[in-house]
């Protein structure tokens, strides 16, 4: 079992406390927060041993989970590579591209490994089709949510959008082109809802929409490409993917089929993929220790992280 210590013990990072002290493939050690008076508090109610020095803690663990505040990433990321321990760090990877940089560097240098927290990669409805999307050349993403106070310290883009960032970015094997967006702060200093069009050098385009001021909930991703629609809920974990194919000479009564103006006759039919329950933040951390156990790569490595996080920041400069 790896030692890992968990940094920050907010909203997030109590959720990771809980699950890394279930896991079967680590040995929680303890956590440090730098708040202390949260600190002895988040002890005393669910029995972590809680560190008031971070030093110690990084020196007691194989891994350190980071789950500060995204200012301060880059220097607990820092410290923690330093001495030679494997890092987990919650999104966005740091504040700035500089930092991301060169925490990919140092980490080389070192011989760790690290993961970035895209959990929506962990997603069961985005596994059961991702082997399915295949060039997408058009991408709609709405990602909403109720107003809540935390997170609003940075912009829109970095709290919410940037999952979508990433996962677009999985999928579309190309090199960003140019990046388009508008903004608008309407309760927080910082833009609360905002829309981006990434053009790729392939020809594809995504149009992401993401706000923290709606009315309800929505986490949807709708991919096109040749002979095929797919829909993925990230918040209902359901899936739709509707194709087309060659019609038969002879329909049955049944079959939708379409005949375009040039005569072509496509027959449009249904795939439900199976989507398997699962919790996908104890799936992300469980991944990256076998990453560690079996020196493979990490399913969200620091450069994808990095590659997403240089989007967001195209789309805040654009606005």
């Amino acid at each position: 079992m790896l030692k890992v210590g968990v940094l920050g013990a907010g909203h997030l990072g109590k959720i990771h406390l809980r699950l890394l002290n279930e896991s079967s493939k680590y040995q929680l050690v303890g956590f440090y927060d730098a708040d202390a008076i949260n600190g002895k508090k988040v002890a005393d109610e669910f029995g972590y041993t809680y560190y008031d020095n971070i030093n110690t803690l990084i020196a007691a663990v194989d891994v350190v989970d980071v789950v500060t505040p995204t200012l301060s990433h880059f220097d607990c990321a820092k410290k923690a590579i330093d001495k030679g321990k494997h890092i987990f760090i919650e999104k966005p990877i740091t504040n700035t591209l500089e930092e991301a940089e060169a925490l990919i560097s140092l980490s080389k240098k070192k011989g760790v490994k690290g993961q970035v927290g895209h959990v929506e990669r962990f997603n069961p409805a985005f596994n059961a089709v991702k082997k399915a999307i295949k060039d997408p050349m058009f991408i709609e993403t709405h990602r909403l949510a109720e107003f809540n106070p935390r997170g609003t310290d940075v912009p829109v883009v970095l709290d919410l959008m940037i999952h979508d960032i990433d996962a677009i970015l999985s999928v579309v094997h190309s090199e960003v082109r140019s990046v388009n967006a508008s903004g608008v702060s309407v309760i927080s200093n910082s833009p609360d809802i905002a829309n981006a069009r990434i053009e790729f050098e392939n020809g594809c385009v995504a149009n992401l929409t993401a706000s923290r001021i709606s009315l309800k909930s929505m986490r949807k991703s709708r991919f096109f490409q040749k002979d095929a629609y797919i829909s993925v809920d990230f918040l209902e974990k359901k899936v739709e993917v509707v194709k087309m194919k060659d019609a038969p000479e002879q329909p049955g009564d049944f079959d939708m089929v379409l005949q375009n103006a040039e005569g072509v006759k496509k027959q449009i039919y249904f795939e439900n993929p199976e989507v398997s329950s699962n919790n996908a933040i104890l799936d992300e951390l469980e991944t990256f220790a076998d990453a560690i156990n079996n020196d493979e790569t990490p399913v969200v490595t620091l450069q994808q992280g990095t590659n997403a996080l240089r989007v967001a920041l195209q789309i805040i400069e654009s606005f």
